[in-house]
């Protein structure tokens, strides 16, 4: 009885791995370029938030906070509670 191992009839039926090897190695390298470089910088570790503004961007929570107080329609007690509020949970939120 023949064996795989010792088989004189040339490569074998474990030739067919290698193109599956190949096949396996080219969908790795796509898959993680895919989720780092060609997603953008962030890649897959985006922050649970998803996108966050800069603080300095017009869509920020505190540029929609100062436009707010700057127009009266919150006090300046609302103002430093919510700017507290934004601290805590954002960071340095006052920053820029």
């Amino acid at each position: 009885m023949e064996t795989l191992a010792h088989w004189d009839g040339g490569p074998g039926p474990w030739i067919l791995f290698f193109p599956l090897i190949w096949a396996a190695v080219v969908v790795g390298v796509v898959t993680v370029l895919r989720r780092t470089v060609w997603r953008g910088r962030h890649g897959p570790w985006r922050t649970m938030g998803g996108y966050r503004p800069p603080v300095d961007s017009p869509d920020s929570p505190m540029a929609v906070l100062g436009r707010r107080f700057a127009s009266g329609e919150i006090d300046e007690d609302e103002y430093w509670r919510r700017v507290s509020v934004l601290d805590e949970h954002f960071g340095r939120a006052g920053k820029g």
